[in-house]
């Protein structure tokens, strides 16, 4: 067995064993062990992840393949977990928020490592059985998670449109895959690449790729499968909504590149007309969509909406482009929403997630503040932060097929995003509170994480070299 299978084993592993701990410590809901078990091995699974080869490639069982650009998913998936359950920590103690204390918290850690296990499996699928389970590996788990404050009626709402909603979807993709499968005869990605290559306008191909666009849709908030994004991010925990927010996105952004730039490559001409229809419409509901809010985790859920148009729209370039300025926004764009969301995880241990809660940070926090200024500028795409760049290689790809207008598009959405991320700024520099409110609790894990995040907004915006190690590593 390949050295390359290792994080996998690991991380399921983790898992099992944060399990059991919890089990262990059942009488006792406020240990920490789970927690520093979950928050250690993942960032030895991440270590790991850097030091292995990404110029070897490994196919297990025939179905289960990892190489570099697997495994450069897999690190984004580990550091979005790991960040997760380090945002997740205040809120399993007493005042951690307002909504109230989280319990169960080994069984909380024990389900992000599971989402994780599945999106591993997406990554690293040899066919569509593989790519189907991974995919529902990844989503179930959330549906848990969404609904998490068992007491809260929005949350309760959240993870009822949720699985609904999701149900759907799955049953979607069950079909799209039926008819790939009918198409090609087989499961395996070998067979699906002949059939499409023999037959690219066969209209099993055809029924197929329009079932499972409106499945992966739904997790990728497209419109127009992206009604449950505001009311879910506003309804689950924040912890949870940062986790969908960049890993469910991340995972389906990466379905899509797999299928159409593998298997189905002969169908990518073809395709380029709808997908940037999609992505059109998908970026101005959602900048449209956040002009609206007051609420801070709505207004995430629609930016989040729109990052997915752009994302979308890169999925037309060549294969090299495609991936190398996907993979690197998807860095960049979750370094910018873990970094929002633990200025909101702040802000709401004692305030309501508005944006009125922001008033006079500048004066009380300036530090605060300043991180919230380059958050905001970083995803709205101002030099020289890494949103800027991301954008612009994202805007790259789909030039480099000759779509000229929606560039311009896309970059006109683009200019009306600043408005409103610009109007956070406006609140925490601005805007005066109108009674006085006390001081906002940083905790140290939460200045250490925003730093962290910080510093990786600043230095992947000057250096670009991330997405050049992509094209090398790719297979």
């Amino acid at each position: 067995m390949s050295l390359l299978l290792l994080p996998d084993l690991f991380l399921l592993l983790l898992g099992v064993l944060v399990l059991a701990l919890d089990l262990l410590h059942a009488k006792k809901p406020s240990a920490s062990g789970s927690f520093h078990l979950s928050w250690t091995g993942l960032l030895l699974i991440f270590a790991l992840l850097l030091a292995l080869p990404y110029d070897q490639q490994f196919v297990w069982l025939g179905s289960y393949q990892v190489s570099g650009t697997s495994l450069l998913c897999k690190q984004l998936f580990i550091l979005s977990a790991l960040f997760t359950v380090w945002l997740a920590r205040p809120y399993f103690r007493s005042g951690g928020n307002k909504r109230g204390r989280l319990a169960y918290q080994g069984e909380f850690y024990g389900i992000i490592i599971f989402a994780s296990v599945g999106m591993f499996a997406v990554v690293s699928a040899g066919d569509l059985l593989t790519l189907f389970i991974g995919m529902e590996l990844a989503t179930i788990p959330l549906y848990i998670l969404a609904g998490y404050h068992k007491n809260d009626h929005r949350a309760s709402e959240a993870a009822m449109k949720y699985i609904v909603m999701g149900s759907l979807a799955t049953g979607f993709m069950l079909f799209g895959l039926s008819f790939l499968y009918g198409a090609a005869g087989a499961l395996d990605f070998a067979a699906l690449k002949q059939a499409a290559m023999a037959a690219p306008a066969s209209p099993l191909l055809g029924l197929g790729v329009c079932f499972i666009i409106a499945a992966v849709g739904f997790k990728l908030t497209l419109f127009p499968f992206h009604m449950w994004a505001p009311d879910v991010y506003d309804g689950a925990p924040t912890p949870v909504t940062a986790f969908i927010a960049v890993s469910s996105k991340a995972t389906a952004i990466i379905f899509f590149l797999i299928l159409f730039h593998g298997p189905l490559a002969a169908l990518h001409t073809s395709l380029q007309m709808p997908l940037l229809l999609l992505a059109g419409a998908t970026m101005t509901a959602g900048n449209l969509g956040a002009l609206r809010q007051t609420r801070l985790r709505r207004f995430m859920g629609y930016s989040a909406i729109a990052q997915a148009g752009y994302l979308t729209m890169a999925l037309v370039g060549p294969r090299a482009a495609a991936w190398s300025s996907i993979l690197y926004y998807l860095l960049v764009y979750a370094a910018a929403n873990f970094a929002a969301f633990f200025l909101i995880a702040i802000v709401g241990r004692d305030r309501e997630e508005e944006f009125s809660s922001l008033r006079g940070m500048g004066k009380q926090n300036p530090g605060l503040a300043a991180v919230l200024m380059l958050t905001m500028f970083s995803l709205g795409g101002i030099p020289p932060l890494a949103g800027f760049l991301g954008k612009f290689l994202l805007f790259a790809a789909a030039a480099q097929q000759g779509y000229y207008a929606m560039v311009v598009f896309a970059a006109l959405n683009s200019t009306i995003s600043l408005y409103y991320y610009l109007l956070l700024v406006k609140e925490a520099y601005i805007n005066e509170a109108s009674e006085a409110r006390p001081m906002l609790t940083v905790e140290p894990l939460q200045r250490t994480c925003l730093a962290l995040l910080t510093t990786a907004m600043i230095l992947l915006g000057l250096w670009p070299g991330y997405s050049d190690f992509v094209v090398t590593v790719l297979r």
